[in-house]
């Protein structure tokens, strides 16, 4: 097959999905595999080793789509990129339709085939969404952290604390792999932090990570009364391929301290906070209610040499089994297939692109 690995071109994105290694291995099987020029290199790898594990540089993405039949990229296609899209392409990438309908009606008037990343499904897990779920929930706490200086708008706290001073609050919105990470982080500064999640296992598992970590069931009181005291609160709520529930509701914000910060990683599925809207890494950050909001939809996106060397390792598998099996009803990577030769196929995408 012949196999199309554009340059990401969505602000501050400089991530690529497959390194040269995964493509080496790609090549040796027998596909084709196409590289724009300069996709890798603000991951850190140039064109040569491209070049030496097989891949065909391509100078544009015009030229590049032009040749690929299977599309793999990070993020999913943005305006510039529509119009290189054919019918006759797959493409593989995050795409998050729930929070984009207009993104899920190109695809669909171009009749493509899409599989998403965030919703491909083994065993109850989501192999493809967990890898960029740890950077975004360690990314979550470090710029959070950094919020809340006074430079930054926030409101001069120190989030750990010092012998002689009070130590942050950190409330964190889900359990899963972004916001357990964020709970390890927040946890290792020495942060008071609270973790709420609707099952009772990943309670235990927040309360593991430490006496100053707590795990508790997200009752709507429980949660209010836990934000009017936060000093950074973490939405990490995912529900596979819909909308995220709005937990922190406006009134919520509403009742936090002037200068306290919001991370909601929960923004490429629309986000679990009603306040929130997406931003970028241009302009990261806005106030509202006097909180500083931090909601970008691509978090990884900061380090992109960490994040798609970790992507990379993980996905490679799943494009082997793809490109082995293709995309037959009942296999694993049909699981991820959100739009079918122009279709919206998956249940929780078309419900949420309906509401």
């Amino acid at each position: 097959m012949k196999i199309g690995i554009p340059a990401e071109i969505k602000p501050f994105e400089k991530r690529v999905a497959l390194l040269p290694a995964a493509v080496a291995e790609l090549t040796a099987m027998g596909h084709d595999v196409f590289l724009q020029s300069g996709a890798g290199a603000g991951s850190g790898y140039d064109d040569l080793p491209y070049t030496a594990a097989g891949a065909i540089i391509m100078k544009d993405a015009e030229s590049l789509y032009g040749e690929a039949e299977l599309i793999i990229k990070v993020k999913e296609p943005v305006a510039a990129e529509y119009d290189y899209l054919r019918e006759d392409h797959l493409v593989f990438s995050y795409l998050h339709l729930a929070a984009n309908p207009e993104l899920a009606s190109q695809l669909q008037n171009t009749g493509l085939t899409a599989i998403a990343f965030e919703t491909l499904m083994v065993d109850n897990s989501l192999p493809l969404l967990a890898p960029m779920s740890d950077v975004a929930g360690r990314i979550a706490v470090q710029t959070g952290t950094n919020l809340l200086y006074s430079t930054h708008g926030g409101k001069g706290l120190l989030l750990g604390g010092l012998p002689a001073a009070e130590r942050g609050n950190v409330v964190i919105i889900g359990a899963g792999n972004a916001g357990g990470n964020a709970a390890a982080v927040a946890q290792s500064l020495g942060a008071l932090v609270t973790v709420f999640d609707k099952k009772r296992q990943k309670q235990a598992q927040m309360r593991q990570l430490g006496e100053n970590v707590s795990g508790l069931y997200p009752y709507p009181d429980a949660v209010a009364s836990a934000i009017a005291h936060a000093d950074l609160v973490i939405g990490a709520v995912l529900v596979p391929g819909a909308r995220a529930p709005h937990v922190v509701t406006a009134d919520m914000v509403k009742s936090m301290q002037p200068g306290s910060v919001i991370v909601d990683i929960a923004v490429d599925q629309g986000g679990c906070v009603a306040t929130t809207r997406p931003t970028d890494y241009s302009a990261p950050t806005y106030i509202e209610e006097e909180v500083v909001h931090f909601a970008v939809t691509n978090m990884p996106a900061a380090v992109p040499r960490s994040a798609s060397q970790a992507l990379s390792a993980e996905l490679l598998p799943y494009v082997k089994l793809l490109l082995e099996e293709g995309v037959a009803g009942g296999n694993v990577i049909s699981s991820g297939i959100n739009i079918e030769k122009g279709r919206i196929v998956h249940p929780a995408v078309a419900k949420s692109l309906r509401n």
